[in-house]
């Protein structure tokens, strides 16, 4: 079975959270209003100082989904290639996509597994010419999103749905390699053979310390804003 390689997206493959760097273009929308656009930048200060944990992205996870309510996917869709270009791209690790081209040349698969939205994920995947994405998935009627989460890919949760996604494509984990910043994804980087921290959070350092995982330091873009 081949292997594969596995990256988490916020501050692993790129230098933010995808769901926070979104705002702007949500307000572009009319999707959000001027105190949340506010919010959204505050929260985004932290999440690049101290990591999910201290931002407590994970925790508004369910307010998040609320401001899509009624939402058409399409529209969702739509907002993540608009802001590809613009918001998302400059944001994109030099050394993560020279890392992932180089499991590619390996004829290994190329993930990504983030606790960020589907269709966010999907299209950032797409963009890099991945294999595929998992993410967390809101629950959707009629084509427009009800507000709720169906799946969070947080925890132990991104680990299961990793040994899923490894069953359908028939990928061997002992093989295989997982990044990531934050200590939430102890599971998710305990279940491959090869986890590897980068930029981690001070917890996630201290268990990369304690197993002996290597530690990567990303600081480059790939693409610089012009």
């Amino acid at each position: 079975m081949p292997a594969a390689a596995f990256f988490d997206l916020d501050r692993t493959l790129i230098s933010r959270s995808s769901s926070l760097a979104l705002a702007g273009t949500f307000r572009k929308r009319g999707l959000i209003g001027r105190r949340q656009l506010a919010k959204a930048a505050v929260a985004q200060l932290a999440f690049v100082r101290f990591g999910a944990g201290q931002a407590r992205v994970g925790q508004t996870a369910d307010s998040a989904m609320s401001i899509l309510r009624g939402v058409s996917v399409d529209v969702v869709r739509e907002i993540a290639a608009e802001a590809w270009g613009e918001v998302l791209r400059p944001l994109v690790y030099r050394e993560a996509v020279d890392r992932a081209a180089e499991h590619a040349a390996r004829g290994e698969r190329v993930f990504i597994a983030s606790a960020a939205l589907q269709e966010v994920v999907e299209e950032v995947s797409t963009q890099l010419g991945f294999d595929g994405a998992i993410a967390s998935r809101a629950e959707i009627r009629d084509g427009t999103y009800t507000g709720r989460l169906e799946r969070r890919l947080y925890g132990q949760a991104k680990a299961d749905a990793l040994e899923e996604l490894a069953a359908e494509r028939l990928l061997d984990l002992r093989s295989s390699t997982a990044y990531s910043d934050s200590h939430s994804d102890l599971p998710f980087l305990e279940a491959v053979g090869h986890p590897v921290a980068v930029n981690p959070d001070r917890e996630l350092r201290r268990a990369a310390r304690d197993r002996g995982w290597p530690v990567l330091c990303f600081e480059a873009k790939a693409f610089p804003a012009r």
